[in-house]
């Protein structure tokens, strides 16, 4: 299991299993949260404890949820339709509370700024994109 929590520690997530590839998307959120995300369903293999504030953007498909206390983006939740029966999320693996947890996951780029698509990786992992 991988455990996180936003900068103050008021708001933790834990994923269980295998995190598998983790990506970094250059939408206009993403870019300016800066976050690597891990993706699974809310309450499945995806669990968050703690109060968080929801920015939601665009069309209402996501909500980016942020810790009310010290800003930490620490989850995307889905919403609509689509999220009745399973609430498809992510996490921010960059507040993985031990680093080399997740410092060895590839990174698989995603282009959400124009053409909505995988890019595949380049071979860089989270380890990466530290700096």
């Amino acid at each position: 299991m991988i455990t996180g929590s936003c900068l103050c520690g008021a708001v933790h997530w834990e994923m269980d299993g295998d995190i598998g590839p983790v990506t970094a998307c250059n939408c206009t959120a993403c870019r300016r949260y800066g976050a690597l995300w891990a993706y699974d369903y809310m309450d499945e293999r995806i669990r968050v404890s703690g109060e968080t504030v929801a920015y939601v953007r665009g069309e209402e498909s996501l909500g980016f949820h942020f810790c009310p206390k010290c800003g930490s983006v620490v989850y995307w939740l889905a919403r609509g339709e689509d999220s009745k029966v399973r609430k498809r999320a992510a996490v921010n693996v960059r507040l993985a509370d031990d680093p080399e947890a997740v410092a060895n996951q590839p990174i698989e780029h995603f282009d959400g700024l124009k053409t909505f698509e995988d890019l595949g990786q380049d071979g860089r992992c989270v380890r990466d994109m530290w700096f």
